[in-house]
């Protein structure tokens, strides 16, 4: 009786993943096409390694309009130097390269979100066999994985570097460690609405040290938020042992998303007008923002008030929005985990 096994990836490494040194190369995916019968997705990689020691993965782009990561990463590529690293680092500055270079949150090619896709398969769409060849032949490399994020072009967040609550405490430890390193301004326990096929959760059921980020957002990316990824994964290294020297730490504040009253949605489409911005904080019954019909004047607005005491987390950033679109998310601020 035949048994079923995972096909192959059809993802070729145009590097070798365990040479010393510094070596530029890519993620060669064929990709048939009617502009190119034999073409491929060409994801760029970077790995540095330098004798033994941990394997960190730094990833950013998983989806394509979240920009702190692939600045920081792109020039994390460029200015690397083996001689400091203890242990090898492999760099993903645009994991969903074809998103990435459209300027979508989702590929262009099967609008595939990555970042639902996990853990991928090898005869899947495009975006699902990227998500298994990271799956499959990248993570179980790693120690430590970075995988950045921010609001792409429809929400802005507060600053923070981010782990979840997971059944293994030692694990999750491990991961507040790693995110007090990383010392964003804000550090987050997060809640995930949706975990299914998210990285996030693959990497941790492989029990590796997982951090993630929300970094701002508004489909942008600022000097200040760039600066805060670029000093942040240098301290991540710092921290597993992979750089000399310890953390540049600043003071962090710890947030806690405790429910899913952290969430607000709207109810129908119109126009948005916030009574909070971000960081600021918020009493349970206080309004957020008003919703405006926009098919006549004279209509009165949706009210949406904060369902629990907090702060202003994450905001909707285009000024018109739809319903069922995430207009809010409150956090709490708590002591560090």
């Amino acid at each position: 009786m035949l048994t079923a096994s995972p096909r192959p990836s059809p993802v070729t490494p145009t590097i070798d993943l365990s040479a010393q040194g510094v070596q530029h190369g890519h993620l060669r995916l064929p990709y048939s096409r009617d502009d190119s019968a034999w073409g491929s997705v060409m994801i760029p990689i970077c790995v540095v390694a330098n004798g033994s020691g941990p394997t960190a993965l730094l990833t950013g782009a998983n989806h394509g309009d979240e920009y702190e990561g692939p600045a920081a990463l792109f020039e994390l590529a460029r200015v690397l130097d083996p001689a400091e690293v203890s242990g090898r680092v492999i760099i993903v500055p645009a994991l969903n390269y074809p998103a990435f270079r459209a300027g979508t949150r989702t590929s262009p090619i099967d609008k595939g979100n990555l970042n639902r896709s996990f853990p991928g398969r090898p005869d899947g769409s495009v975006t699902e066999k990227i998500a298994d060849y990271v799956t499959r032949h990248l993570v179980p490399l790693a120690d430590i994985v970075l995988d950045f994020h921010s609001g792409g072009k429809t929400l802005d967040f507060l600053p923070y570097a981010a782990a979840h609550e997971l059944p293994d405490k030692a694990q999750e430890a491990r991961c507040f460690a790693a995110v007090a390193a990383f010392s964003a301004p804000y550090s987050m326990k997060m809640l995930e609405i949706d975990a299914v096929g998210m990285f996030d959760t693959t990497v941790e059921e492989m029990g590796k040290v997982f951090v993630t980020t929300e970094l701002g957002g508004a489909g942008t990316a600022s000097a200040r938020s760039i600066g805060i990824a670029r000093r942040g994964a240098a301290n991540l290294l710092k921290h597993a042992g992979i750089l000399a020297g310890a953390p540049e730490t600043t003071p962090t504040r710890w947030l806690d998303m405790p429910s899913s009253d952290c969430f607000a949605f709207a109810g129908e489409d119109g126009l948005i007008a916030f009574e909070r911005d971000l960081g600021e904080p918020v009493r349970a019954g206080e309004m957020i923002a008003r919703l405006y019909p926009v098919g006549r004047t004279g209509l009165a607005p949706a009210e949406y008030r904060a369902a629990m005491d907090g702060v202003l987390a994450a905001r909707h950033v285009p000024g018109l929005i739809k319903a069922g679109d995430c207009l809010s998310v409150l956090a709490v601020l708590t002591e560090a985990p």
